[in-house]
């Protein structure tokens, strides 16, 4: 039987045999997949850089908006998106893809059950990341943060993620010859089920493309076929996004990394695993308690206290079991601490899990609603996600793969001098960036929330807090810009080592007994201790249950956190004066979704006095029953616009604010948005639009009939056009077909309905020509 605490801790090593497999008295000869780990370790290098670069790019777009080139496809909405998705599911999720092949053939002595089924996930994958490289950019989004794809991406997500890795891991699990399941392999379980339901639950839509298919017969454009709108709204939105966002962070860029340190690590510095107990305790609780957590990224917003104080609890017992993983790692070091200063792959290993110390102790820290209500919004944030994707997803990933390069080109790394350069100059790179990010964080926070000794705000004007913000925005240009030349020497080390590979990689044959039927009177017994009995050794070798139990720990929160919500109605109090969008402010919404204007500014006036000073009354959970998305944000680089109707309805400001925002605002770093003014809105589509909505309840009345959502949205576009002329702005004729004018009917409308005697009525608008009545409450 296997130590428990040793990664391939097998059976009494047979001597490989690079030869025709040979008859071996009850073994089974089988050979490693090691092909397909190389296809995801190059993968992972190369979109890792991508990831880099575009992060740069925007970085520089911050500190220098001429960056954005002018264009909408390089805008920093729409490039922000971009550089996430790539470093979360094309730099980080190919790491996980490299490390879970290569260690789970060894931990079960097998190789991985179909061939097919791993290049299909390969390809697969890739071909989802070149998807979002192609979408994000157009402006094809769900804007919302982490799940922007779009809903055809979506599907093609879960039959890869589902169909093609679930699958093949636990057939693999099922057919293998090492009895017990090793540690990583628990978190990887948890990693695939739990993603799966996180990605299932939050991406239920309704594809507008295809409600206009259905209502005309006719084949819409590439952004209506790709345009869905959510199954919830609002509250539920927020706190289903967050459940699934925060989640993501725990069961993407933690279990399967944790999973990649307990096999790892413990190869690199040739120790076992510290401590058996602990990883038991560590991934019991890490699992059962991170999906509670989520709603704490809501706090004194619209959400229910009870539901964000709930994160917050869960959130600060999170602390626990993180640090009890952080030390299970470093104590593995015990003995081995000599071969930091000399082993390259050992200092990516220890500053990697130094770094998820220091964000597991910062996470639970943020949840606090006293230290969040300074923290939210700001760059803290920024400089919190950045701190664990790049130090320890990162580290941890280039770390792993300084290891396996070598072997799966079965020569010697090229240049371990190289190897240390890399690690040097990305420390230097990711200690430059979070602190000038920390730095900006705490001063964002403190200027919006500082009264003078009238009473008064100190810097009115959200301007202030933006300018000052420069310099530090420049170092963290510096910063990134060492981190991607760190990856950029990893990746010429690696290809000088591919280059020095044999001419024919030696196909090892591998030897191992296949599992036989256990014989439980001859398990030993418990005495007294939990973590000593063989509980949880026999659920070990069982995959299925231990996967059925570990589907049960995340479930029991995610039932318990999210299903009140849903179900108790006095939990979102409805207004009688919000009804839903007007079909052009719902179309000029969609374009400020695609814009990523989301990115920037937040629609959430908090509860607190500095707030609502600034930006006026607090937003209240009935406001929200009609969108979908939910545009809460997490970022304010621009002020909130939640009442913005109210306090900015000057449609030629909002004009002249996209054709050259320094003009109106001097400082500003919003980018211009020139295309906007000339490209034209598809009032054809608008319908389908206004009928996706109605299919869930907004209530449109008579303009679900026919195309009267088409003349109403014209009517409008044309009183908006005529209101932009009259104050100094171009001719009504030529711009009241321009997305423009539809972004701006969304703008005048932010935050008025709170402020109605009497709830708008969409009536038929008359013939073209005429002015529509029902807009003369606007």
């Amino acid at each position: 039987m296997s130590e428990p605490n040793r990664p391939d801790a097998a059976r009494p090593a047979v001597p490989p045999d690079p030869a025709t497999p040979v008859s071996r008295p009850g073994l089974e000869a089988f050979r490693y997949d090691d092909a397909i780990v190389r296809m995801f370790a190059w993968a992972t290098v190369i979109w890792g850089i991508v990831a880099f670069l575009v992060g740069l790019i925007i970085a520089v777009q911050l500190a220098f908006p001429a960056a954005n080139l002018g264009l909408p496809w390089t805008s920093f909405g729409r490039l922000r998106p971009l550089h996430t998705n790539a470093a979360i599911f094309a730099f980080a999720g190919n790491a996980i893809f490299a490390a879970v092949y290569y260690s789970t053939q060894r931990l079960c002595k097998a190789r991985m059950w179909s061939d097919r089924l791993s290049r299909l996930h390969f390809w697969g994958w890739q071909a989802i990341i070149v998807s979002a490289a192609l979408t994000l950019p157009f402006g094809i989004t769900q804007g919302k943060e982490y799940a922007e794809l779009e809903w055809p991406i979506d599907i093609a997500i879960a039959v890869v993620w589902v169909g093609f890795f679930g699958v093949n891991f636990l057939m693999t699990l099922i057919k293998r010859r090492e009895r017990h399941m090793y540690v990583a392999l628990w978190f990887y379980i948890a990693t695939i089920v739990t993603v799966a339901m996180l990605h299932v639950f939050n991406n239920l839509w309704i594809p507008v493309g295809v409600v206009h298919f259905a209502r005309t017969g006719e084949v819409p454009s590439i952004d209506l076929i790709m345009k869905s709108y959510p199954v919830y709204a609002g509250v539920q939105d927020a706190l289903m996004q967050w459940w699934y966002g925060h989640n993501a962070v725990a069961f993407f860029l933690t279990t399967p990394f944790l999973g990649l340190m307990y096999y790892f690590l413990p190869k690199a510095a040739e120790r076992p695993v510290f401590s058996y107990k602990l990883s038991i305790i560590h991934f019991w609780s890490l699992v059962f308690i991170y999906i509670w957590a989520g709603p704490h990224h809501l706090h004194y917003t619209a959400l229910p206290q009870w539901a964000s104080t709930l994160g917050m609890v869960f959130s600060i017992m999170l602390w626990m079991p993180s640090w009890g993983g952080m030390i299970n790692g470093l104590l593995t070091l015990r003995g081995a601490w000599h071969k930091v200063a000399s082993d390259p792959v050992l200092k990516f290993f220890v500053v990697g899990i130094t770094f998820y110390g220091m964000a597991t102790f910062e996470g639970p820290m943020l949840s606090v609603k006293l230290v969040n209500q300074l923290s939210h919004y700001t760059d803290w944030t920024i400089a919190h996600v950045h701190s664990a994707a790049l130090g320890w997803n990162g580290f941890l990933t280039f770390g792993m793969l300084y290891w396996m390069m070598p072997r799966l080109f079965q020569t010697e790394l090229y240049s371990k001098k190289l190897a240390t350069a890399h690690f040097w100059i990305a420390t230097v790179g990711i200690a430059l960036y979070v602190l000038s990010i920390y730095a900006a964080g705490v001063t964002q926070g403190l200027m919006w929330r500082a009264f003078d000794a009238t009473g008064r705000l100190q810097y009115p004007s959200f301007i202030e807090t933006v300018v000052v913000l420069l310099p530090m925005y420049w170092i963290r240009v510096l910063g990134g810009t060492l981190y991607l030349i760190g990856a950029l020497i990893g990746l010429y080390n690696f290809i000088q080592t591919w280059r020095n590979r044999p001419e024919k990689y030696e196909d090892v044959v591998h030897y191992a007994a296949p599992l036989k039927p256990v014989d439980e009177s001859a398990e030993p017994k418990a005495k007294g201790d939990i973590f000593q009995a063989n509980w949880h050794r026999k659920w070990e070798r069982l995959p299925v249950f231990f996967t059925v139990a570990t589907l049960i720990a995340v479930g029991i929160g995610s039932v318990i956190s999210q299903v009140p919500l849903f179900v108790i109605k006095s939990n979102i109090p409805t207004i009688a004066t919000v009804t839903p969008y007007s079909p052009l402010e719902l179309a000029g919404r969609d374009i400020y979704i695609a814009e990523g204007c989301y990115n920037c500014h937040s629609q959430m006036i908090r509860p607190l006095y500095a707030e609502t000073v600034r930006y006026g009354e607090y937003s209240k959970p009935g406001e929200f029953i009609y969108d979908r998305p939910f545009q809460w944000g997490s970022r304010r680089i621009g002020p909130d616009l939640a009442r913005e109707g109210v306090t900015n309805p000057n449609a030629f400001w909002h004009w002249q604010h996209f054709e050259n925002p320094t003009m109106i605002t001097p400082g500003s770093i919003m980018p211009p948005y020139p295309w906007l003014l000339t490209q034209e809105v598809r009032f054809n589509e608008i319908q389908s639009r206004v009928d996706a909505m109605a299919m869930m309840g907004a209530p449109y009345g008579e303009l679900i009939i026919g195309d009267n959502a088409v003349r109403h949205a014209r009517a409008q576009a044309r009183r908006v056009a005529k209101e932009i002329e009259s104050q100094g702005g171009p001719p009504a004729s030529d711009i009241e077909r321009s997305k423009a004018v539809a972004l701006i009917a969304y703008l005048q409308r932010l935050g008025t309905d709170l402020y109605r005697d009497e709830p708008l009525r969409f009536t038929v608008p008359p013939e073209e020509g005429e002015e529509d009545p029902s807009d003369a409450d606007d």
